[in-house]
């Protein structure tokens, strides 16, 4: 009988159960609706586009074969779910806006969301808790991570298969591999094995065998030689994996693009007695031209762009962004000197470090999603007599805070942290804001902190970091756009010390502004003819102890940082001021401790109450 085909139209969608009605002609024409959607709404808001058109497919077989929300599916990082919101009745439409759909799993947003992370590497421990959940309380469900190969490779992935291989709480992993990095056996024997490891009859065979003989002493020692029997004749024939010898069903490779190989493979998984992993290789970017040949990353998260031309739609030529900066300055810093190393957790294009890596191949490792290892590394190149520079994104710094304070800080290594997207950073939403490395790295003792307004100050906090003695030295800067100039002017500013835009004077009022906003803030006052004392940190840990003794004969002293929690630089500052005895008010307008929620960068703020417009009405109504 000729397979009657349908086309769903996409958002109309409510609930995933149709999927299990339809037949595969009527499948391919639903994952082509589906990458267009993706591509459009994408084009419009940006978001990450090459992750989620390679596991269409893969999303819609899982959707096939398993019985979600009440199985569980966690997506690594979360970053390859529009499928999987496409299906659970989600439209993409207003994707990472305000109010809007998440760009990650969100389990406020959907039942079909049963766990939610931005970071990588997290899927694994956390399927297992599920899995350990469900065993304790007697329940029966599957849990499915789905986790890339990229993510595989980083630590705490690694402390999860070593936890989860030697447990009996199964769990079943799905392994996106984008371009077969990992290797795979191979073999008509090992198939013909595995087949029989993975068939439904054989395991319940297995397992009444296994409860037969363990009911007598002898039993258990017949059980035992048997056991060790046939292992040992499996190992001698049978090519075995990472993952067979860490106590896993192996399954694959599998066409991550062919959904009746899919559904077979996790059906298969589905019948094993321990934990799987199911090996699936997938073309990032499949179904759009441009992602599919692109070998930089650009197309992994992308700004909006026009679908046809693939050029993105949101230029300013006649800016610069910070971030591009710092990839022009650190390529300055190791033209300069061949003791300087550069260190990137995986985040090479997003930090504009391209021609560095280019250009000094030996002196720059990118070191994938490990964090913790980049700043070790860092710190015992700085001991053999190199200089590392670390650039990484705020939000992924949180990961090393140990590494940073047990293997650079405590040993007073000299390394310099290029701190990325601090601040707000919008659409991303809670998972990578950068406004709380303010707070923990004033904890650790012997780091130096700064944040530059102007990109004369950058280049001089740089090339200070690069000075032998300072230790750990960070700086932070945030994602946004600044003036492009032919040539950044000279400027050499004294270590620790902070600027004075305009003097502070007695019984007047003080404003101690932070970052790029921060002096916007202090050029609004001055346009304004504010008489009292502006103030450019710069240095935010730690305090410059001349600037507080300073601001002691100030009327009021009033604190504005939009780039962190106000229990990093505010509070800090405000806690010297009472230390010596200050006895004016202190006013702090900085971001409340708090997970921000994916929105505009503006919108945050005005929700924050820190954007620039009310820090200056505020103000003046102190005034």
């Amino acid at each position: 009988m000729e397979e009657k085909i349908e086309r769903i139209d996409i958002k109309s969608i409510k609930d995933p159960s149709f999927v299990k009605k339809i037949g595969y002609k009527s499948l391919a024409i639903l994952c082509h609706d589906i990458r267009r959607e993706i591509i459009q709404e994408t084009s419009i808001y940006g978001g990450h586009l090459a992750s989620n058109l390679g596991t269409v497919e893969l999303t819609v077989a899982l959707y096939r074969v398993f019985d979600f929300p009440k199985d569980k599916l966690i997506f690594d990082v979360g970053h390859q779910c529009y499928t999987h919101k496409i299906l659970t009745g989600r439209s993409l439409e207003g994707l990472r806006q305000k109010n809007g759909p998440s760009g990650f799993e969100r389990m406020d947003e959907s039942a079909y969301d049963c766990y939610e992370a931005g970071h990588a590497g997290t899927s694994l421990s956390a399927a297992e808790g599920f899995a350990i959940a469900r065993d304790l309380r007697g329940e029966d469900f599957n849990v499915v991570a789905v986790i890339g190969d990229s993510s595989i490779v980083n630590g705490l992935s690694f402390e999860a298969l070593n936890n989860i291989g030697s447990r009996k709480n199964k769990i079943i992993a799905i392994l996106n591999d984008n371009d077969m990095s990992i290797s795979r056996p191979v073999g008509g024997l090992g198939n013909f094995f595995r087949k029989i490891s993975t068939d439904r009859w054989y395991n319940k065979f297995k397992n009444q065998y296994r409860r037969a003989l363990y009911r007598t002493h002898v039993g258990r020692g017949i059980y035992a030689f048997s056991y060790y029997l046939k292992t040992n004749i499996k190992t001698a024939l049978v090519p075995t994996t990472m993952f067979d010898n860490m106590g896993f069903t192996y399954i694959g490779p599998v066409d991550g693009h062919n959904i009746q190989a899919l559904e077979k493979a996790y059906r298969q998984a589905q019948n094993t007695t321990k934990s799987a992993v199911i090996h699936v290789y997938t073309q990032k970017g499949k179904g759009y031209d441009p992602a599919e040949k692109d070998e930089s990353g650009y197309w992994h998260g992308v700004s909006p762009f026009d679908v046809e031309t693939g050029e993105p739609t949101n230029l300013h030529p006649a800016l610069i962004s910070w971030s591009h900066l710092a990839g022009d300055l650190t390529h300055e810093a190791l033209e300069k000197c061949k003791d300087r190393i550069l260190i990137c957790p995986a985040m090479i294009k997003g930090s504009h470090l391209e021609s560095c890596f280019a250009d000094f191949p030996s002196r720059c490792f990118d070191v994938g999603i490990s964090e913790e290892h980049a700043l070790t590394l860092a710190g015992s190149l700085s001991i053999n007599g190199f200089h590392p520079i670390v650039v990484i994104y705020s939000t992924f710094l949180q990961r090393a805070y140990d590494e940073l304070l047990h293997d650079c800080a405590r040993m007073n290594t000299d390394v310099s942290i290029l701190i990325d997207r601090s601040g707000l950073v919008g659409a991303d939403g809670s998972t990578h804001m950068g406004i709380y490395d303010e707070s923990y790295l004033k904890s650790i003792p012997g780091v130096t902190l700064a944040m530059p307004s102007t990109l004369a100050e950058f280049k001089s906090l740089y090339q200070t970091s690069l000075e032998s003695g300072h230790g750990v030295f960070a700086i932070r800067y945030p994602h946004t756009l600044t003036s492009e100039l032919a040539s950044i002017p000279k400027l050499k500013l004294p270590y620790g010390k902070s600027r004075f835009v305009q003097i502070v004077k007695k019984e007047l009022p003080s404003i101690v502004a932070v970052g790029p906003k921060g002096l916007a803030l202090m050029e609004k006052l001055q346009e304004n003819n504010f008489q009292g004392g502006l103030v450019n940190p710069l240095y935010l840990c730690p305090i410059d102890s001349s600037m507080v003794e300073s601001l002691l004969d100030s009327r009021f002293v009033y604190i504005y940082d939009p780039y962190s929690t106000s229990n990093g630089f505010a509070e800090s500052l405000a806690a010297e001021l009472a230390l010596h005895s200050y006895k004016g008010c202190v006013y702090v307008k900085s971001i409340a401790p708090c997970y921000v929620h994916h929105a505009k960068v503006d919108e945050q703020e005005k929700e924050l109450g820190v954007d620039l417009d009310g820090a200056y009405q505020d103000v003046i109504s102190k005034l």
